[in-house]
């Protein structure tokens, strides 16, 4: 784990420096700083409020998320109490759905099959893998964030699938998170609490 940590954040070191050897400003070395700390993650729990967007259907929930590194993650629905207590267990990239006779909307929000219970962990990928296209401070609810947009490298701005993530500048928690699709907004998330623990001697 350690070794990869050191050879991702070397490489994002030299794609935000650049060739001309340029001091790293305030927003890289927050960026440099944050995707290390996401890198080195063990578990996160928290909860999220998940709105989705099928064009003509828009959905809300809210969900608790109990994602680890190692073994089982868990999500599951707090709201609407209709589907309160579906819960989603994914192991060794296996997802299960449990529930007590309702069901809920799972449909894919783009070709990747990216559905509304796994929108969580997909920000949360991104918050460590993702291709970072831009970066900046933010403002949200009048705290300054750190703003990265995250896509496919090869693809141009507003095609394919866009990832935008809001970290607080402070805590570096994750607060909110945006999936575009082909430059339509297709889900946004909001983090009312996240709590993560980091692998010893790894991140902050």
């Amino acid at each position: 784990m350690r070794k990869t940590v050191c050879a991702l954040m070397m490489t994002l070191c030299l794609l935000l420096a650049g060739c001309g050897g340029q001091d790293i400003d305030e927003v890289d070395q927050l960026t440099l700083d944050i995707r290390g700390e996401y890198l080195a993650l063990e578990r996160v729990t928290a909860q999220v409020e998940v709105g989705t967007d099928y064009g003509r259907r828009v959905y809300a929930y809210r969900m608790e998320l109990d994602w680890r590194r190692e073994g089982d993650t868990t999500i599951t629905v707090t709201a609407p109490e209709e589907v309160s207590g579906i819960t989603a267990r994914i192991s060794a990239g296996e997802t299960f759905l449990e529930y007590d006779g309702v069901s809920l909307e799972t449909g894919p929000l783009d070709e990747t099959g990216l559905s509304p219970i796994g929108v969580g962990i997909c920000l949360l990928e991104a918050a460590a893998e993702g291709f970072i296209a831009e970066s900046g401070f933010d403002t949200l609810d009048e705290r300054t964030c750190l703003r990265l947009l995250c896509r496919d490298p090869e693809s141009m701005p507003g095609e394919g699938t866009e990832c935008t993530l809001w970290f607080d500048k402070d805590t570096h928690d994750l607060l909110r998170g945006e999936i575009s699709v082909d430059g339509r907004r297709v889900v946004e998330c909001a983090f009312t609490s996240f709590v993560r623990v980091t692998l010893p001697g790894e991140g902050a």
